[in-house]
């Protein structure tokens, strides 16, 4: 009973859906703060390199 439960975690339509690894997205959500940040700051920046 237990293994059937384990199975039928994710709905009928997500079944296909091959996620990725969660390591991947904590990459990639800390490089596009970073880009983020460096676009936002970026005259602040360019006046501490000059």
């Amino acid at each position: 009973m237990t293994d059937k439960n384990n199975e039928e975690l994710r709905p009928t339509k997500m079944r296909g859906v091959a996620f990725p690894k969660a390591k991947y997205g904590v990459i990639a959500a800390i490089i596009i703060i970073v880009v983020v940040n460096v676009i936002y700051y970026k005259d602040f920046l360019i006046s501490l390199i000059n």
